[in-house]
């Protein structure tokens, strides 16, 4: 799908049903609004249902002031007018309330994008505006400063946060990823004390380059590797529904049976990923027209290191991350389940999996099927797509509830004893 295609009607329809159905605004809350290159100004209505907007719904605002549709546009209007005056490179808008974001701004704080480095390449840093009634001019002027001084990201005292970018699907992308570093940070803040990434750190991850792959024209596609791409997109998509992967990160690979790899794509939605999307990548080549993760070269280097292996995935999930973000230990002997799942869950420096390809590939075995990477991702390898799939899903839950055990008592794990029992029980190596 080519979201850029999309009349700028359905393109807000389509970003509000996100919006909404991830619990990121309510029924009567957030707007988004899109300038077109006439400088008319589409934007959602005030008082319509944000959960079952239609096209019809969405209200078109003349750059004389005519307003056309059948409602009232959305009564923050102003400050959308007011950005795109001051920034004429803007062209997209997302305004929503959050719940991890409204708490920063009761707080009247802005969260760190530099716990991770995706957080500070699509959001930049987060400006503080002041308060003022909704739908005011000064409320807009409040915002509009901000956006005025540089910022593309900015929270509103006791509100909600306004994105901009050059269009709707990026301003999503930046309402998103901060969304969920802000979710890492509040999580670990129950930890520990988060550690920031600094400058070169940051730009160590935004310079990392494509791996020079030649490419190959695939002429004939096996049973297998139709079988690969569904399944793989069916997973891609509930990874992306249950949290564990955000609009632009996260990364499945599997192996075929004939050595070649199937891997997700740059920078592609992981919420639409189809199976034409997926890219095979054999023999050091790559599918013509089409760009694999940046991460390809680790996900061929695991599986010519561990023939027991046969999918890997890369993830960002905010629990777990909490965990990368403050050096908290994870331990995995929370439940038994936990335990079998996960075994002992290896623990890199930030950027090691880039800069140590080979002795990040080492490092799994089948006492060790997953590796946390400080500041950075979980890497999770699994015999089979729906096994490495369980084990991200349990290495996310189990972090989910240690961190929510912090605010009950002192996490009790399972003795050596207790373990013990397991590993026969389960005839665990």
């Amino acid at each position: 799908m080519n979201f850029e295609l999309l009349h700028p009607a359905d393109q807000l329809v389509m970003i509000m049903a996100r919006i909404y159905e991830y619990g990121m605004t309510t029924t009567s809350g957030g707007n988004l609004s899109i300038r077109d290159e006439n400088g008319d100004i589409w934007i959602t209505p005030s008082g319509v249902d944000k959960g079952n907007l239609t096209r019809a719904d969405i209200m078109q605002v003349k750059s004389d002031g005519t307003v056309i549709g059948p409602h009232k546009p959305s009564v923050e209007l102003p400050f959308h007018r007011d950005i795109y005056k001051l920034r004429p490179d803007l062209h997209a808008i997302v305004h929503a309330h959050p719940p991890v974001l409204v708490a920063f701004s009761l707080a009247r704080q802005v969260p760190d994008t530099k716990l991770i480095p995706n957080a500070n390449l699509v959001c930049g840093e987060v400006a503080l505006a002041k308060y003022d009634v909704p739908g005011s001019e000064q409320l807009g002027r409040n915002i509009s400063d901000q956006f005025a001084a540089g910022y593309n990201t900015v929270l509103m005292e006791n509100h909600g946060v306004v994105c901009g970018a050059p269009d709707l699907y990026r301003a999503f992308m930046a309402f998103e990823t901060i969304t969920s570093s802000a979710r890492i940070e509040l999580d670990a803040l129950k930890l520990g004390t988060p550690r920031r990434l600094s400058d070169a750190q940051i730009a160590m991850d935004s310079s990392k380059a494509h791996p020079p792959l030649d490419a190959f024209e695939a002429r004939q596609v096996s049973s297998e590797e139709r079988a690969g791409r569904r399944d793989m997109c069916t997973l891609i998509h509930r990874s992306y529904d249950q949290r564990l992967f955000t609009s632009t990160q996260g990364t499945f690979s599997l192996r075929l049976s004939d050595g070649s790899l199937l891997i997700t794509p740059y920078m592609k939605d992981r919420k639409y990923l189809e199976s034409e999307d997926i890219v095979r990548v054999k023999n050091g080549m790559g599918e013509l027209g089409k760009i694999p993760s940046r991460s390809v070269l680790l996900h061929q280097k695991i599986y010519e290191t561990h023939p027991e292996i046969n999918s890997v995935i890369i993830a960002h999930p905010p629990a777990i991350m909490a965990f990368a973000v403050t050096g908290a230990e994870f331990d995995s002997r929370l439940i038994p389940e936990s335990y079998i799942s996960l075994r002992n869950v290896g623990r890199l420096p930030y950027a090691a999996s880039t800069l140590d390809i080979e002795g990040t590939a080492a490092m799994f075995s089948s006492h060790m099927p997953v590796i946390i990477v400080d500041n950075q991702c979980a890497i999770v390898t699994g015999t089979s797509l729906l096994n490495a799939f369980d084990r991200l899903e349990v290495l996310e839950y189990s972090a989910a509830a240690m961190i929510a055990a912090k605010d009950i008592g002192k996490v009790v794990l399972l003795s050596d004893e207790e373990i013990e029992a397991v590993n026969q029980a389960f005839h665990l190596n």
